[in-house]
This record gives structure tokens, sequence and C-alpha cells, in this order.
């Protein structure tokens, strides 16, 4: 089993930021990638950003240029760092994590609220 603790989600003003992390544990071996999905309400889950074991990144276009995805591989964790927060920013962020074998991993989500 793998376990994904999200923290960091809140209320901020428009604008604001906020910082994000995930920490994995359990049977983490073999992770491709992990990364950043979003959920609002009345609407489908989307990507907003992942990052690959390598550092690769990659980014939903409505987010490039105010969030930043990192990652630190001793930690087994994720980071999303968002400035310049819009109300349409406002989810339910969750945390996945790919393993090499297909298998994917879903956290229990951290809500993000955008609003003055």
């Amino acid at each position: 089993q793998v376990q994904l603790v999200e923290s960091g989600g809140g209320l901020v003003q428009p604008g604001g930021s906020l910082r994000l992390s995930c920490a994995a544990s359990g049977m983490i071996f073999n992770i491709y990638a992990m990364g950043w999905y979003r959920q609002a309400p009345g609407k489908q889950r989307e990507l907003v950003a992942t990052i690959t074991r390598d550092g690769s990144t990659n980014y939903a276009d409505s987010v490039k240029g105010r969030f930043t995805i990192s990652g630190d591989n001793a930690k087994n964790t994720v980071y999303l760092q968002m400035d310049s927060l819009k109300a349409e920013d406002t989810a339910v962020y969750y945390c996945k994590l790919d393993r090499r074998d297909a298998n994917n991993y879903w956290g229990q989500g951290t809500q993000v609220t955008v609003s003055s």
C-alpha cells in the first residue's frame, strides 16, 4: 500500500500564495512521477502539474507562470507553490503518485479556497 498525506491548503485572498505538500510512504518503489490534480465543484478532475523522478515538469496552461512544482526524492515529497492565486483556482487539490508498474495512488485531497 501507498499512503499520500497532503497538507497546506486553506483560505487565501486573490493574489495571495499557498504551498501544498504531499508526502508519500509505504510501498513507494519504482516511482515514475508525482503530481497535483484539482477538482472544482461540478467539474471533472484536471491535471495541475506533474514532476518525474528525474525532475521533468509539466503544467496545465492555466497555471503556467503562477504555480511551481518541485520534489525532494530523498523525502518522497512533492510540493506545489501557488502564487498569484485566482478565484478560479478554488478546488480540492489531490496528490497522485505513478509507479513504473502502472499502478497509481491518490491522496485524500486538500481544499484550496481563493476568496476575498
